[in-house]
């Protein structure tokens, strides 16, 4: 694992491997790198790829107090080392802070953005909203076992399968990265597309959704991720919407890499095998 120095002297680790382009993966909720992790073996057959822990997950630093500024200065921080404009995935939450990211200026070639979970209709604002505060909350008193219910709660696990995750041997792992819920909801804000922001991206970025509901995220309207996509799709110059079928939020790495990889490549064929097909705008 390498290290590299944000500007505000936070240390953000990250694995790099294979060789190309080079794509940037970030995680979102909850995640120290783990989940995108399966995505690397894939896209290194094209790309060189930097998959990094984000600040206060997994061997990287944290220096408070937080603000969406230092993580967006952590990505241009990925950026620079790697010698220049990347092209950057970003899974659920990771996706708000890419599009954030890409708005403020950042050196990014392509993008695609994954499941973002913003709220498009009345209803969710205002529970988004409940959440912020109550998880605001919860995490000034450092109740982090609590932050973590509210999270699943939000998604709508019930009260058994909360308990049956606290007895579980990875519910440690989650309350230590806990505080890191807040960092996901600045990412998030109000919780609606920042649709004033999106429309400053210029970049080709490309929407995905996956084509089957997470049984994990019942507690979400049918349709939540499809629609916030289609926003997003909306207030961006120069999108692409893509339904990746047969997957859902945490997605088949060969299917979803196979899609991020003809993206980023831009209909041109790829060293290993990569085929290039018609972009698709919709199902």
């Amino acid at each position: 694992m390498e290290q590299v120095m944000s500007k505000d002297g936070t240390t953000i680790a990250f694995d790099r491997s294979g060789a190309g382009p080079t794509v940037i993966l970030v995680g979102g909720g909850l995640d120290d790198g783990t989940e995108n992790a399966a995505l690397v073996p894939v896209l290194g057959r094209w790309f060189t790829v930097y998959n990094y822990a984000r600040r206060g997950r997994g061997a990287s630093g944290d220096t408070a107090p937080y603000a969406l500024e230092r993580e967006i200065e952590d990505l241009d921080a990925l950026v620079r080392v790697a010698g220049g404009p990347a092209h950057v995935f970003g899974a659920s939450s990771g996706g708000a802070l890419a599009l954030e990211a890409a708005a403020a200026g950042l050196a990014f070639d392509r993008i695609a953005v994954y499941e973002v979970p913003y709220a498009t209709d009345a209803e969710a604002v205002r529970r988004w909203a409940e959440y912020t505060a109550e998880l605001a909350a919860v995490l000034a008193e450092n109740r982090r076992d609590e932050a973590i219910a509210l999270f699943m709660r939000l998604a709508g696990s019930s009260d058994e399968e909360i308990a049956g995750a606290r007895a579980s041997t990875f519910w440690p792992g989650l309350t230590a990265l806990a505080p890191t819920l807040a960092y996901d909801a600045a990412c998030l804000g109000d919780g609606r597309p920042p649709a004033d922001r999106l429309a400053t991206v210029r970049q080709p970025v490309l929407v995905a959704t996956g084509g089957r509901p997470d049984p994990h995220m019942s507690g979400l309207q049918p349709g939540f991720f499809d629609e916030a996509a289609d926003a997003i799709t909306a207030a961006l110059p120069n999108a692409e919407r893509r339904i990746v079928e047969g997957v859902s939020h945490v997605a088949d790495p060969e299917r979803l890499g196979a899609v991020l990889g003809r993206f980023y490549t831009a209909g041109a064929a790829a060293s290993g095998g990569l085929t290039a097909r018609p972009r698709s705008s919709g199902r």
